[in-house]
C-alpha cells in the first residue's frame, strides 16, 4: 500500500541519516569480551616477565649459596687454623657485616611488584561473580533451547564451531554448582552427572568424587527420583564412610522411599541402575513464560508454519517510495517474509561500511540494558547475556536501539507496543504508541539467533545488511497481539541488530484509521 511504502521510505531515510546525526549508547558484550582476550594476553606477558625476574633473582641467590658453601666447608674443617690467616679473618668480618646484608636485600626484593601493579590496573575491567554465573546460565539456556546434552558442550561439539573448546571435570562441577546454588536442580543433575562421567573416564580433576556425588544425589532427590538418590548416596558412603551428611541422607531417603511404597501397598522396588542420567531423564520444570516450549521449538526450526499455500502468497518487488528522488536510481528490494500479519524484508538496507560505522560510533559508549521484569513488570537492569542494548535518541532521528547478542544472548517473547494496562509507557516521550518496528540485521549468525513469532509460528533468520518491517498496531490504534516476538539465543557467533520504532505521532496521514478495529 502507498501508506506502507511512504512510511518505510521515511524509516530507511532516517536509518541512514542517523549514522551521522545520532548519539550512540550501547552495552557491547562481545566487544568487551574481545578486549578481555587482549588484556589476558598482556597479563600473560607480564607474568612471563615476573617469572624471568624471579628466576634471575633465584640464580643470584644460588650463586651466593654455592660460593658460601665452599667457604664454610673449608673454614669449619679447622676454624682456628682458618682464622690464623689475617686475610680470612678480615673476609669473615666483611662477609657478615656487608655481604650477608646485601644477600638479605636481594632476597627481600619482590619482582612481583610490576605484575601485581598490572593486575591491579586491569582488575577493574574483569568479569565479576555475577558475570561468571550469567555465562554459566547462558550455556544452560542454549542447552535447553537447542536440546543439547552436557556431553556436547563438554566436548565442544557445537554446529559451526571453528575453535576447539572443552570443559574439564572441574568446569562441569562448577556449572552444576552454579545451578545448585540457584535451586536449579534440573541443570545441577545434568552437569554433576557430566562431571562424574568424565571422572569415571579417568580425566584429571581437582574436585573430589565425593563432592560430586554429594551434590548429584541431593539434586536427584529434589527431582523426585528417590531410588537413584539412594543409589548415588550409597556410592558416596562407599567412597567416604565418614562423610558428614551422607549417612543421614541415606537413612532419610530410605525411610522416605519405604513410606511411599507402604502408601502404594508395594513390597519393594527395583533398585536404580548406575546408568548415567541423560538429557530427557527428568522433565524441565515450568517457568513464568507460558509459550516457552513453542518459542524454543521455533528457535530450533521446529513448528514453523510456512506452508506451500502460504508461500504462494509471498512476493518480491522493487519500489521507489512513490518516486522519491532518493530511491529513483536504486529502488529498494522488498521480499515478503509472512502474509498475515504482513512482515517484509528489505535487502541491502545497510552497506558493510555503514554497519562498521555504526559499530565504531557505538563501541565507546557502553551501558547495561534495561528490560521489563516479566513477573513484577518493573523496569530493571538486564541479566548478563540477555542482551546488551540501550536506546539512542536525537532531535534528528526516531528512537533507535542497537543490540549485540553474544553466545547465549536472547530476548524472550515480548511486545514492542504498550498494552492497555500500560497507558503511560511512552508518556514522557510524547510520541504515542509504537506503530511499527524496523529491525536491521547487521551481522550473519552461524547458528541460532532467529527472530520468532510464537503466536503464528514464524521464524525470521538474520541476514547481514537486510532489515525486516512489521506493524505492531492495527489502523485503529489497537495492538496486534500476534506480533509478540522473541530473539532466539545465539548458539554460535555474534548477532548485531539495530531497531527503529515508528510511533503514532506524525503518522496520522500516512496511515489513517481503518473502518474496523482490526483493519
Amino acid at each position: 500500500p502507498a501508506a506502507c511504502i511512504m512510511l518505510v521510505e521515511v524509516v530507511i531515510y532516517f536509518t541512514l541519516l542517523s549514522l551521522a546525526n545520532c548519539f550512540f549508547s550501547l552495552n557491547l558484550l562481545l566487544g568487551q569480551m574481545t578486549d578481555l582476550i587482549y588484556t589476558e594476553k598482556e597479563l600473560v606477558q607480564s607474568l612471563k616477565e615476573y617469572i624471568k625476574a624471579e628466576e634471575s633473582k633465584l640464580d643470584a641467590v644460588k650463586s651466593w649459596a654455592n660460593k658460601l658453601d665452599v667457604l664454610t666447608r673449608a673454614s669449619t674443617l679447622d676454624p682456628e687454623g682458618y682464622l690464623a690467616h689475617p686475610v680470612n679473618a678480615y673476609k669473615l668480618m666483611k662477609r657478615l657485616n656487608t655481604e650477608w646484608s646485601e644477600l638479605e636485600s636481594l632476597v627481600l626484593q619482590d619482582p612481583s611488584d610490576g605484575f601485581i601493579s598490572n593486575m591491579t590496573v586491569h582488575r577493574q575491567y574483569f568479569p565479576d561473580q555475577e558475570d561468571e554465573k550469567g555465562a554459566a546460565k547462558a550455556l544452560m539456556r542454549l542447552q535447553d533451547t537447542y536440546k543439547l546434552d552436557s556431553e556436547s558442550f563438554a566436548r565442544g561439539k557445537l554446529p559451526g564451531m571453528h575453535h576447539n573448546a572443552i570443559l574439564t571435570v572441574d568446569d562441569c562441577y562448577d556449572m552444576g554448582k552454579t545451578a545448585y546454588n540457584e535451586a536449579d536442580y534440573y541443570h545441577a543433575v545434568l552437569w554433576m552427572q557430566q562431571a562424574l562421567r568424565q571422572m569415571d573416564a579417568e580425566e584429571e580433576h581437582v574436585v573430589s568424587k565425593a563432592d560430586v556425588l554429594d551434590y548429584l544425589s541431593y539434586s536427584v532427590y529434589q527431582m523426585g527420583d528417590l531410588p537413584r538418590a539412594i543409589e548415588l548416596t550409597r556410592r558416596l558412603v562407599a567412597i567416604d564412610s565418614s562423610h558428614q551428611r551422607a549417612g543421614g541422607n541415606l537413612r532419610y531417603f530410605e525411610k522416605l522411599l519405604s513410606k511411599q511404597l507402604n502408601e502404594l501397598n508395594q513390597e519393594g522396588q527395583e533398585p536404580a541402575t548406575e546408568e548415567p542420567i541423560q538429557l530427557g531423564t527428568y522433565k524441565r520444570p515450568k517457568d513464568y513464560l507460558p509459550e516457552r516450549e513453542i518459542y524454543e521449538a521455533l528457535c530450533r526450526g521446529e513448528g514453523v508454519k510456512m506452508t506451500t499455500e502460504r508461500r504462494s502468497r509471498l512476493y518480491c518487488r522493487y519500489h521507489d517510495g512513490n518516486r522519491n528522488p532518493r530511491l529513483l536510481l536504486q529502488p529498494m528490494k522488498e521480499e515478503d517474509e509472512w502474509d498475515s500479519p504482513h512482515i517484509v524484508r528489505y535487502l541491502n538496507a545497510l552497506s558493510d561500511q555503514e554497519i562498521e560505522k555504526i559499530k565504531e560510533l557505538a563501541k565507546p559508549r557502553l551501558a547495561r540494558a534495561t528490560v521489563r521484569d516479566p513477573i513484577t513488570g518493573i523496569l530493571t537492569t538486564a541479566n548478563y547475556r540477555v542482551s546488551k542494548r540501550n536506546p539512542i535518541t536525537s532531535t534528528l532521528c526516531l528512537t533507535k536501539q542497537i543490540a549485540n547478542y553474544g553466545v547465549g544472548g536472547q530476548y524472550e517473547p515480548h511486545f514492542d507496543f504498550s498494552r492497555k494496562e500500560e497507558p503511560d509507557a511512552f508518556k514522557t516521550l510524547g510520541t504515542g504508541n509504537r506503530v511499527a518496528t524496523f529491525l536491521n540485521y547487521m551481522s550473519d549468525v552461524e547458528a541460532g539467533g532467529a527472530t520468532v513469532f510464537p503466536d503464528f509460528g514464524a521464524a525470521i533468520y538474520p541476514k547481514k545488511g537486510t532489515a525486516v518491517f512489521w506493524y505492531n498496531l492495527f489502523r485503529s490504534g489497537e495492538g496486534d497481539y500476534r506480533t509478540r516476538h522473541a530473539a532466539c539465543p545465539v548458539l554460535v557467533g555474534s548477532k548485531w541488530v539495530s531497531n527503529k520504532w515508528i510511533h503514532e505521532r506524525g503518522q496520522e496521514f500516512r496511515r489513517p484509521c481503518g473502518l474496523t478495529e482490526v483493519d
